[in-house]
């Protein structure tokens, strides 16, 4: 169909399917991308243009429904308007992995077009719309208005404070992507570049027993179709066990609906997924094992050649036993949290191509040489011959550690000798991507008559899905956190992490320690009733000091400020009596005696210098942060500091992007290499340093869990927090107060909007976010049945940054990127507690005004 349009002032013609969308033309017709393709389905609101003057979400338009009327996109935008919107998101601290933006920022337009002046109420409806997974909304609804306000010509664009540290600097990335010229994977085109899709099963465990493409390799479009026979390499791969193959073989049986059994690549994305109809798949319906209790159950068959238990953690210190005999006060609960799906804005997304004997990959991913690492193995090439760039990589929170479309594209364009580009639908990326662990968690508290904590059990069951992912990393860290950041001389925790036919969990944002604090936080509001205390006071009194230790019998240092975190909210708190309170801590950095580096170059090129870094950014700010150290550490301006970050062919390996470790990792390499240009920099210039490289490497080192030391080094650092979430009359969270040890604040702009996002995600946690699955299938496999936060239903968050100095390395800088989290479904819950006097034992919580009822 040949259709005509009038888009950004120009008339174009284009032609397309009768049935493509007003988003597909622009994108894969005109390649106009700052609309983004983040749902498929109406939800997100990442598609937003302009219709006549009218916020439209693209994706839902029929293309031949534009003809006649206007379209503007967030390229038609006039310079000035650009210019504004972009200061103002900057600004107001409203961007971080910007996926969303150029659609937050159309739909702020429109508002702005036809209501100068919006109010806070106005300008959160008008986003109503729009997901942020990110900045929690507070910070693009203050955007909006200083957008406005410079629109009226009432406030000048300024610039940002200097780089250094606890500066608002503002963040180098931040523009592109509000204009939407920043690239994701899924906005690259290449000349003669095919498009891959993937084969799946509709069950969740089957025997396959043939699989034949013959019809497939001959429809329209196709250039080829793979199978497991077609894979040069290891099939078997994963982050750190390798159980999970890149396509099932027949003769082998599927243990969740997301496995792959083949691949196409064909020249158009219709056509290739057209193709998928054609391939005959002979195979047996298997039951699944759809619980770690079914899994466990004599007779249950092995899902793996190793058996249904992946993994088992121990923590233990004193005698619990004995220690609960002499409490005067024992309190046993068992609580279960569900899956919990990452609904990061960007799906899945990467382009292969054939370059020189070799392989370039470009993704999004959280790790770059961990997925080099598993496509060497896989394509069974030389390391130097393949390279993994991120482009900007649109949210992840754990959600894109592992693999998911970068074999499968690197094993089409090897096969073809094409560029290919295979990019997940939503419905794909929420069928096959790791999730939050379901847990189940029994927990003995007990305490003396005046309160004190003095023994803790805990058993800790673990849902780890079809493969190991992350599961029992994420296990390790659930148990060593189960005590809270409490002193308790008695602790006993056992974790078991079970295969299932469910969808795979991996890492989440807080990686288990929201499951396990969720449990213990409930246990101290219960005994603060046992005790009569307040639940603040039994906090306070049980609060870890330094020279106390850890479950892990780990010293605590003397950078700990969890009691200034307390009483930064104790106003807050004491103000209304429908306030839940509840401190949380999380490890930085993977610790336990795994080997962890942080990794930097620094070349001085041109007059300037040039950061190199393996690290990750997805959304957290972190180009922004290691600039802010080059400067404060040679006293350059951020005018002459530069960064590449995630480069296998350009950038030293610096560890994947979790654990809330970059910040001091990276940190600390990039400042030590720092240093020894400050150094060098005395008495010469620049020019004269001309090609010199500074190389940076910090190696935290730590000891396993259960280290025969007395006290062992478990993690090099720990960063502490405490929420109050206050309740209205009308039983909906009315305002957040947090307050975070966050060691040196680098930046504090960025830091406030990394927590008001866990914030919200917490709260979608405690009240909202579901993931019911039937028979191993998610229930729901679209963004908008989710239970994701909306601008409208969030409520006022108060941040307060606590800085003791930290620890010695990053100047002092603590990451708080999964701690954000933490502590909110807890809050939530002990809020409701107080409320009503009801107990709630499972997330998302029961019996309020947010629509969960109780079963």
């Amino acid at each position: 169909m040949r259709l005509e349009l009038m888009v950004n002032g120009r008339q174009r013609v284009v032609d397309v399917a009768a049935d493509a969308t007003l988003l597909e033309v622009l994108r894969e017709n005109l390649h106009l991308t700052g609309a983004k393709n983040g749902c498929q389905e109406g939800t997100c609101g990442a598609c937003t243009v302009l219709l006549g003057g009218r916020a439209v979400r693209a994706c839902r338009i029929p293309a031949a429904r534009a003809a006649g009327q206007e379209v503007t996109t967030i390229e038609g935008l006039s310079p000035w308007e650009k210019e504004i919107y972009a200061w103002a998101f900057t600004a107001a601290g409203a961007v971080q992995c910007g996926f969303c933006t150029p659609g937050m920022v159309m739909e702020a337009k429109a508002l702005l077009d036809r209501q100068p002046d919006p109010d806070e109420g106005a300008i959160r409806q008008a986003l109503k719309p729009h997901l942020c997974r990110c900045t929690g909304y507070q910070k693009i609804v203050a955007a909006v208005r200083l957008a406005a306000r410079a629109l009226r010509g009432e406030v000048k664009l300024r610039a940002g404070e200097a780089a250094g540290m606890g500066r608002a600097f503002y963040r180098p990335d931040a523009p592109a992507k509000v204009r939407g010229e920043a690239v994701f994977v899924d906005d690259m085109h290449l000349p003669g570049m095919l498009y891959g899709a993937v084969f799946r099963l509709p069950c969740a465990r089957a025997k396959v027993k043939s699989i034949d493409v013959s019809a497939a390799r001959v429809q329209p479009g196709v250039v080829a179709v793979l199978t497991a026979a077609d894979i040069p390499g290891q099939r078997y791969q994963g982050h750190i066990f390798k159980d999970w193959p890149a396509l099932v073989a027949p003769g082998e049986e599927t243990r969740y609906a997301g496995d792959a059994l083949a691949l196409v690549a064909a020249r158009s994305s219709r056509e290739a997924r057209a193709a998928l109809d054609y391939i005959k798949v002979d195979y047996e319906e298997l039951t699944p094992l759809t619980s770690p209790e079914a899994a466990l159950a004599p007779g249950a068959p092995a899902l793996h050649p190793k058996g249904n238990l992946l993994s088992q953690t121990v923590v233990r210190k004193g005698d619990p036993e004995a220690a609960l005999k002499s409490c005067a006060h024992v309190i046993t609960n068992t609580y279960t949290t569900p899956f919990t799906e990452h609904a990061f804005l960007e799906p899945e997304s990467a382009l292969a191509v054939p370059e020189a004997g070799g392989l370039t990959v470009y993704t999004g991913t959280q790790g770059v040489y961990e997925i080099h690492t598993q496509l060497v193995s896989l394509l069974n090439l030389p390391p130097e011959r393949v390279r993994v760039v991120n482009r900007c990589v649109g949210g992840g929170f754990g959600g894109k550690e592992d693999l998911s479309v970068q074999h499968h594209a690197a094993l089409l364009a090897m096969a073809t000798g094409k560029p290919v580009k295979l990019t997940w639908t939503r419905g794909e990326s929420i069928l096959c991507h790791p999730k939050r662990h379901a847990m189940t968690i029994t927990m003995t508290t007990g305490c003396d008559a005046a309160g004190n904590l003095v023994a803790l059990v805990a058993d800790i069951v673990a849902d780890t899905g079809a493969y190991a992912s992350l599961g029992a990393q994420v296990l390790e860290r659930a148990c060593t956190h189960a005590t809270g950041p409490y002193r308790i001389p008695h602790v006993s925790i056992c974790g078991r992490a079970v295969y299932t036919n469910n969808p795979p969990a991996g890492a989440f944002r807080g990686f288990g320690v929201p499951q396990s604090n969720f449990a213990m936080e409930s246990q101290m509001n219960l005994l603060a009733v046992a005790t009569g205390l307040s639940p603040w006071q039994i906090r306070w009194q049980n609060a870890l000091e330094p020279g106390d230790t850890l479950g892990t019998r780990q010293v605590v240092s003397a950078d700990i400020g969890l009691k200034e975190t307390l009483l930064a909210v104790r106003e807050a708190f004491e103000s209304s009596p429908r306030a839940g309170i509840a401190c949380g801590f999380k490890n930085v950095g993977l610790g336990v005696g795994t080997r962890d580096v942080g990794r930097a170059n620094l070349v001085v090129t041109g007059g300037r210098v040039q950061i190199y870094s393996g690290a990750a950014c997805m959304g957290q700010g972190l180009e922004a942060v290691l600039i802010q150290i080059v400067a404060e550490a040679t006293g350059l301006p951020a005018t002459l500091i530069d960064c590449t970050l995630s480069d296998t062919a350009l950038t030293p390996d610096a560890g994947c992007t979790t654990a809330s470790r970059q910040s001091l990792f990276t940190g600390e390499a990039v400042r030590r290499a720092a240093a020894d240009l400050a150094a060098v920099l005395q008495g010469h210039t620049l020019a004269d340093l001309e090609g010199q490289v500074f190389r940076g490497e910090f190696y935290g080192a730590t000891d396993p869990i259960n280290s025969s030391k007395e006290h062992p080094l478990t993690h090099v650092g720990y960063s502490y927090a405490t929420q109050v979430a206050i309740l209205d009359e009308a039983g909906r969270v009315a305002k957040v107060v947090a307050a975070y040890d966050v060691g040196r604040a680098i930046n504090p702009l960025n830091l406030e909007g990394q927590i008001e996002g866990g914030i919200v995600m917490g709260l979608g946690y405690a009240l909202t976010e579901d993931f019911p699955l039937a028979e191993g299938i998610p229930v729901r496999q679209a963004l908008g049945r989710l239970g994701l936060l909306r601008s409208h239903q969030v409520p006022a968050m108060e941040v307060h940054l606590i800085e003791k100095g930290g620890t010695a390395y990053a100047y002092g800088a603590k990451g708080i990127g999964e701690l954000a989290t933490i502590p909110t479904a807890a809050a939530v819950a002990g809020a409701y507690y107080r409320r009503d006097g009801k107990l709630r034992l499972s997330l998302p919580l029961t019996g309020t005004p947010y629509g969960r009822r109780e079963k």
